[in-house]
């Protein structure tokens, strides 16, 4: 195994062994706690968070190498007034890409940001829902890590979460154009849905399947979807004041691109700051 795939594996099984550490131990059994749980789950909550998401994913390419995507997608809430408020989502992915090539390198960078806009009610109960504007900007340090395209397009998220019932379940879809003329990279019409489903089992614990189901309109055939079924478990812990929240989990692709990547780890640590 070359040492770069070594180097991640060290790093997953670092976070893997500290989330399993302290996952066994109880949270604080504090009032609010059930409530903080589905709000962590609630990607448009009206609180500021900082989640990293690691995504480690297993025979990608010609040569079955190993691609790691860290996804930085700070949550900032904007009020709107009393009524409404728009809840921005940028994410900025950390690249370590296999070579192309039987003698090519491998390439790590920064991918291109997806900045996201969703307007949405403040006082709504039960069901929740949020809309706006997609904005893919061309950040990527290397040619191979993104597109020299600026994107753009709709983005909506619908969720349901109830006080008193341990479920919170919904779905977040996007899709984005390329807009301009760049005659480095090729123009692009790609699709995004993230169902997502959460049980809470108490002491701030719950399961969790958020599959991410891909669509490059663009392609054609076998090369267009990338479908990923699994999940994983997730646990409220707390820095003295500061509660994070740790994911772990496992998704396999049923469908995908040739040499698409067939299973994929994800582990996030999700920095929380209610108000």
């Amino acid at each position: 195994m070359p040492l770069d795939h070594l180097c991640i594996v060290r790093v997953l099984w670092s976070l893997l062994a500290g989330f399993l550490l302290v996952a066994s131990e109880r949270s604080r059994a504090d009032a609010d706690v059930a409530d903080q749980a589905k709000q962590s789950q609630n990607p448009i909550a009206d609180m500021i968070s900082v989640p990293f998401q690691n995504n480690t994913n297993l025979n990608a390419g010609s040569d079955r190498g190993t691609l790691n995507v860290l996804n930085v997608q700070p949550v900032v809430p904007v009020s709107l007034g009393p009524d409404w408020a728009v809840i921005t989502r940028t994410i900025l992915p950390v690249i370590s890409e296999p070579a192309l090539s039987a003698d090519g390198n491998r390439t790590n960078g920064v991918g291109d940001a997806l900045f996201s806009a969703f307007f949405s009610p403040r006082n709504s109960h039960g069901w929740i829902w949020g809309a706006g504007p997609a904005i893919q900007a061309p950040t990527h340090s290397d040619a191979v890590l993104g597109n020299n395209n600026w994107g753009l397009g709709p983005t909506f998220v619908v969720l349901h979460l109830e006080a008193g019932s341990p479920w919170v379940y919904g779905v977040l879809v996007n899709n984005v154009w390329s807009i301009g003329s760049n005659r480095l990279s090729r123009a692009y019409n790609n699709g995004l849905m993230q169902p997502f489903v959460n049980y809470n089992l108490g002491h701030e614990t719950y399961l969790v399947s958020a599959p991410i189901m891909t669509v490059s309109w663009t392609s054609v055939g076998s090369r267009q979807w990338t479908v990923p079924v699994g999940g994983g478990v997730g646990q409220i812990v707390h820095l003295g004041k500061l509660p994070v929240n740790m994911q772990l989990s496992g998704y396999y692709n049923v469908a995908r691109p040739i040499e698409g990547p067939n299973w994929q780890i994800r582990t996030q640590i999700q920095f929380l700051f209610p108000k």
